[in-house]
């Protein structure tokens, strides 16, 4: 079975955009923002899925320094 369209109201206009999130404890603290994720949303009703995306430690080194 294939899914066409948004979920929620089944619009076939959707973007996309990548997002970066503190995580809990020390992280959170320091706002290390090592978690990152790419959003699919609809651009007619604004559901949206997150998509985990993988950083590597030197992306969060540079965010602790410069506070990405």
């Amino acid at each position: 079975m294939s899914r066409s369209g948004c979920v929620k109201c089944g619009s076939k206009s959707a973007d996309t955009k990548d997002v970066a999130m503190t995580g809990t404890g020390l992280s959170k603290i320091l706002d290390l923002q090592n978690n990152t994720f790419t959003v699919v949303y609809c651009k007619n009703c604004g559901y949206s899925e997150f998509y985990h995306k993988k950083t590597s430690k030197a992306s969060n080194l540079l965010d602790l320094f410069f506070g990405g």
